[in-house]
């Protein structure tokens, strides 16, 4: 960092202060602190975009800085989706088309898709790869390439980039273990091909890694810093448009049947009929709760006999909806239901943007050992109590409890992958009260929920007001 200015202004400081290596440090000295660790290296002039509504903030470089002829982008941009499976109102496909535009190279776009994912079954990969094949048909009408790779991104992903010539790799960011991971080895795998890797945070509205350099313990520590970043990152998004340099590309159809067989997940697990997947269907799903339940959400969204919820969870979990959008939307409703409007913002932006913050810098979110130490010692101080009931996992998975309700909030759960936030509470203290250890109870709620829940293996599941650990792990007791 600089040296506050001297307070005697001489000639020769005055002169210095005009000096082009001066204004670079100064930039510098004022970038650092916001920038952080976090942010990784910085992008080389190759990946700038100039002139442009993005804010490059929203980026940061996962591989090495490349320099001389390999920083040259010559061939394809590809964004490779991931957890925003969407087209419009999404900032890594904008990114990647306007620096696309900016060389005058073709887009692509790609989706590794896995055959197993911690305890998803069909009921979530069907609502998942519905939406993809929206996704597909909406990128053929703008001319850009969707292409669905079967298996780990590590291990399709390279031999693809170097099939297609790609110069550049505009990847998502998640904070959960294997995500993390997934960008991690692609990344080793490009630096040996010297293939630039940008990652772009456009599931939050403000980044993670820009809202807080640390792990934030309540909401109330994140809440000014998140609202001081809104007026800067809460913005309209541009369009993404015909890409006029595929003209030369081949577009070629899914193979959706293959990928189905291509799953090593519980088909037993049925879809559900309330939620119709994809972009279209979720954005009608907003646009009703703002003209008849938003009004009621500040009062009555506690109350699971009433329905006043946005009922977005599953699009915001797979992408198919951006939050930013939905906060976009909701205030526009400001001078007619300012209560309910600010009530939103708060679960729908910070409490959701603390549990990525959360899952980003604690490697254990979603274990014991994850948890304060003062709550880890009151538990283990409480681990040999005597419990009344004690239930098998297949108990609690069959609704076979002594407790009506609680079963019946299991059985909504198993039946329509989801339940009221305030149940869900209910449901995971008794779970605690019911095993034979905490580790046990939160083993078999994280299994439950994220087996039969569309928005399972969340970060706003793992920690998030609604959910398991923060019953469990007492994690934001102070909010």
């Amino acid at each position: 960092m600089l040296n506050a200015v001297p307070a005697k202004k001489n000639k020769a400081w005055l002169a210095f202060t005009a000096t082009p290596i001066f204004v670079q440090k100064l930039k510098m000295a004022a970038g650092s602190q916001a920038a952080g660790a976090a942010r990784g290296a910085a992008l080389q002039e190759s990946l700038l975009i100039a002139g442009s509504s993005f804010n490059m903030k929203r980026c940061r470089l996962i591989t090495k800085p490349t320099a001389g002829k390999s920083s040259i982008v010559k061939g394809p941009v590809l964004y490779w989706m991931s957890r925003d499976q969407r087209v419009q109102d999404n900032w890594g496909l904008v990114y990647s088309q306007e620096l696309a535009n900016k060389h005058g190279v073709p887009l692509l776009v790609a989706f590794t898709l896995v055959p197993k994912f911690l305890d998803a079954t069909w009921r979530q990969y069907s609502f998942m790869m519905s939406g993809l094949q929206e996704v597909e048909k909406e990128l053929l009408k703008l001319k850009i390439p969707f292409h669905l790779l079967l298996g780990k991104a590590q291990s399709c992903l390279p031999p693809f980039i170097a099939k297609e010539s790609v110069s550049v790799v505009v990847c998502d960011f998640s904070p959960l273990r294997v995500s993390l991971g997934w960008v991690k080895e692609t990344g080793a795998e490009l630096d040996k091909i010297k293939v630039p890797l940008v990652q772009v945070d456009a599931h939050n509205i403000v980044p993670v890694w820009l809202a807080s350099d640390k792990q934030e313990y309540a909401a109330r520590t994140l809440r000014n810093k998140i609202h001081k970043f809104l007026p800067e990152f809460l913005t309209e998004f541009p369009l993404v448009t015909l890409h006029t340099h595929n003209s030369k590309l081949t577009m070629k159809s899914t193979n959706w049947i293959k990928a189905k067989e291509s799953l090593e997940v519980d088909m037993t697990v049925s879809e559900v009929s309330w939620a119709t997947p994809g972009t279209n269907a979720g954005l009608k799903v907003l646009d009703d709760f703002c003209t008849k339940r938003l009004k009621f959400f500040a009062a009555q969204r506690n109350d699971p006999n009433k329905d006043s919820l946005s009922n977005l969870s599953p699009w915001f979990h797979f992408g198919q909806v951006g939050v930013q959008r939905a906060i976009l939307k909701v205030k526009s409703y400001s001078s007619k239901h300012s209560e309910s409007v600010s009530a939103y913002i708060e679960e729908a932006v910070v409490r959701r943007e603390l549990a990525d913050n959360f899952c980003y810098y604690n490697p254990h979110y979603d274990s014991i050992s994850g948890a304060a130490q003062w709550a880890q010692d009151t538990l283990k101080a409480h681990k040999k109590d005597k419990r009344e009931y004690i239930y098998t996992q297949e108990q609690f998975e069959s609704s076979s409890t002594h407790d009506p309700l609680w079963n019946a909030a299991q059985l909504q759960m198993v039946q329509e992958g989801k339940m009221h936030g305030f149940l869900r509470m209910y449901w995971a203290k008794k779970i605690l009260e019911w095993t034979s250890s905490p580790e046990e109870g939160l083993r078999i709620a994280i299994y439950l929920n994220d087996k039969y829940e569309i928005d399972g293996r969340d970060p706003n599941g793992y920690v998030g007001k609604e959910i398991i650990i923060i019953i469990i792990m007492c994690i934001f007791e102070q909010l």
